[in-house]
């Protein structure tokens, strides 16, 4: 049986659209884990694309980076270079 395209893109859809509020629910976690405090405060002053971005940095970038990403409002991609030590995240879909 062959799945089409109609069918096939709201499930593809919904399945990237989750795992995204998996990977912020996962991000806010590791934030109060790391700095003791709730990233839900400030997670407005932030871009989607920096946030996710922002995920791959290692424990002693995480902090600095969340602090340049907002001072000098860098992009997903300038964060991504900026990272030395990357903490990868093979899970992804």
């Amino acid at each position: 049986m062959l799945l089409n395209y109609a069918e096939f893109y709201p499930a593809q859809h919904y399945v990237l659209i989750l795992q995204n509020r998996i990977v912020k629910t996962e991000f806010r976690y590791r934030y109060f884990v790391l700095i003791r405090s709730r990233f839900e405060a400030i997670e407005y002053k932030y871009t989607d694309d920096q946030i996710f971005a922002l995920r791959f940095a290692s424990d002693i970038e995480f902090l600095p980076l969340i602090e340049r990403a907002l001072v000098e409002n860098l992009s997903g991609n300038t964060i991504k270079k900026a990272i030395t030590h990357w903490k990868g995240d093979y899970n992804r879909v």
